[in-house]
């Protein structure tokens, strides 16, 4: 079974570097240089490898509700392996219950706007996505370069905002502590102003996933 939310939590308090947000709308963390110069290195290049156009399960009709490129990242590189093994020893988390692995690219101009990554349980995407896995619990997002100008991370329930930062950690848990899902995530993936930003995000469900 995937760990409580609490277990969790409570394990990544315990790590070194790690800080809490003062907030009791949600358990949200950052650790900064979590990741590498190398590592973040490696994982940019494999995102301007095989990076696309973004898709959105809901873009609430805004065809521009998300602007970035995103790259699915393969389990067997080696750069994959590497940070998948140090997310696993972070969280206690069984890689099993975690979807593969995902890189985003955002150019000038480009954002994510405010959304949550949980799916809305009795939306018109909600069986579609969360039939077999649940729904999303834990996300755990690295930044993998400094960005010259904009590209934070504003979660605007919370009044916090995040900047990028090279190999900075930022992960919060999507739910309540009775399970059910935490609109105080809302979190908006605010417009590049200058420079590119990159980042990589991992997404654990209740349930192991199965695609």
């Amino acid at each position: 079974m995937i760990p409580t939310s609490d277990s969790i939590a409570s394990r990544l308090a315990a790590q070194g570097g790690m800080q809490r947000v003062p907030s009791p709308k949600a358990e949200v963390f950052q650790s900064r240089r979590f990741a590498s110069a190398e590592l973040c290195a490696d994982l940019i290049a494999l995102i301007e490898r095989d990076r696309r156009p973004s898709t959105i399960a809901d873009d609430n009709g805004d065809a521009y509700f998300r602007t970035s490129e995103t790259c699915d990242l393969a389990a067997d590189l080696p750069a994959v392996q590497t940070i998948e093994a140090m997310l696993t020893a972070l969280s206690g988390i069984d890689p099993a219950f975690g979807e593969p692995l995902q890189g985003q690219r955002y150019d000038v101009g480009q954002e994510f706007k405010a959304h949550t990554d949980y799916f809305t349980p009795g939306g018109r995407d909600y069986h579609t996505y969360c039939a077999h896995s649940g729904n999303r619990t834990w996300t755990f997002m690295i930044y993998l370069n400094d960005v010259a100008a904009g590209g934070a991370t504003r979660f605007k329930v919370l009044d916090k905002t995040f900047q990028p930062e090279a190999g900075k950690l930022l992960c919060w848990n999507n739910r309540l502590h009775d399970g059910g899902v935490n609109p105080a995530t809302l979190h908006h993936g605010m417009k590049v102003r200058k420079g590119v930003k990159y980042v990589i995000t991992k997404w654990y469900r209740e349930r192991e996933w199965r695609g």
